[in-house]
C-alpha cells in the first residue's frame, strides 16, 4: 500500500531492493489519454512495471490498439472512451478502473491540448476548451480518484502533466501557457491537501517531445504566421542539442508513482533536456 504508516526507527533504512522499489504489480493506474505519444509511453512504462492500466481517451481506435500492444507483451490493460473535460467521465472512469482490476492506485493526467494562436487571434471558444481540458478536466479526474483512493485507505498517487511552458513564455501560446501554470499550483494544492491520506501529487513538466501531435503544433505555428526557423532556434537552446521523445517522460513518471518517490511530495519535475539553463 501507498498508505504512510508510523515510521519506525528500523524503518529508516530502506530494506526494499531496487526491483521492489519500482514493482506497481499490485497497483491499477488510470491514464489520460493514454492512446498515443507520451500518454502510450506511459502506458508501456507502468505496465511494464506490472500495473494493471485502464486508458481514458476519446480516440478509442487508437486507445485499443495500445491495449493490444500491452497485451501482446503479457500487460494488463483496458480501455474506455472518456472526455477530458467531463466530471461525470472522470468517475465513470474512476470506477470502471476500480471495477476491471479491484482498486485504483494511480492516476496520470496525461491528457491535453496544445493549439497554436497568437494572443490577439485567440478565440474564447479556444481559450475555454484549453483551459477545460488541460486544467479543469484535471481538477475533476483527480478528485474522482482522490475519492476512490480515499475510500478505499491505500494511499495513491497523482502525477500531473505540466510543461516548461508553466514558467517559460511561449510564442502564439498564451491560453496553453496559462492552462499549464495554473496545472503547476493545482498539484501544489492537491498535494498539501491529500498528503495526510497517503496520496502523493507531483508533476512533470516537459520540454519539446517528439510525438505525432507535435507534427501538427509545428504546422499550426508557421500557419499563425511564425517562421519555422523560430522551432530551430529554440531547438537550438536545449544544452542536450536534441527534443526529448515520449519515453523521456515515460521514466520520470514511473519514478513519481513507484515506492522510490516515497518522500516526494507537490513537486514539479522539469524534464527539459536543460532548456530552460538557457
Amino acid at each position: 500500500e501507498f498508505a504512510p504508516g508510523r515510521l519506525e526507527e528500523e524503518q529508516v533504512t530502506e530494506t526494499r531492493t531496487i526491483a521492489q522499489l519500482f514493482d506497481l504489480s499490485q497497483k491499477t493506474a488510470v491514464v489520460t489519454g493514454g492512446a498515443m505519444g507520451i500518454g502510450q509511453a506511459i502506458t508501456f512504462r507502468l505496465t511494464e512495471a506490472g500495473a494493471a492500466v485502464m486508458i481514458a481517451d476519446i480516440n478509442q481506435d487508437a486507445a485499443k490498439k495500445t491495449v493490444e500492444q500491452i497485451r501482446s507483451r503479457g500487460g494488463k490493460a483496458e480501455a474506455i472512451p472518456a472526455d477530458a473535460r467531463s466530471a461525470a467521465d472522470a468517475a465513470k472512469v474512476a470506477k470502471a478502473a476500480r471495477d476491471a482490476f479491484g482498486s485504483l492506485d494511480i492516476l496520470v493526467n496525461n491528457a491535453g491540448v496544445y493549439p497554436v494562436m497568437p494572443f490577439m487571434e485567440t478565440r474564447e471558444e479556444m481559450l475555454d476548451r484549453t483551459i477545460d481540458i488541460n486544467l479543469k478536466g484535471m481538477f475533476h479526474y483527480s478528485q474522482a480518484a482522490a475519492k476512490v483512493m480515499i475510500e478505499a485507505g491505500r494511499g495513491g498517487r497523482i502525477v500531473n502533466l505540466a510543461s516548461v511552458d508553466a514558467f517559460h513564455a511561449s510564442i502564439a501560446a498564451s491560453h496553453y501557457c496559462a492552462s499549464k501554470g495554473g496545472v503547476v499550483m493545482l498539484t501544489k494544492a492537491m498535494a498539501l491537501e491529500l498528503a495526510p491520506h497517503g496520496i502523493l501529487v507531483n508533476a512533470v513538466a516537459p520540454g519539446s517531445i517528439k510525438t505525432p501531435g507535435s507534427k501538427g503544433c509545428a504546422t499550426e505555428f508557421m500557419a499563425a504566421g511564425h517562421d519555422v526557423n523560430d522551432l530551430a532556434i529554440e531547438r537550438e537552446r536545449y544544452p542536450l542539442k536534441r527534443l526529448g521523445v515520449p519515453d523521456d517522460i515515460a521514466k520520470v513518471v514511473l519514478f513519481l508513482t513507484s515506492r522510490a518517490a516515497d518522500y516526494i511530495c507537490g513537486s514539479v519535475i522539469l524534464v527539459d533536456g536543460g532548456f530552460l539553463l538557457s
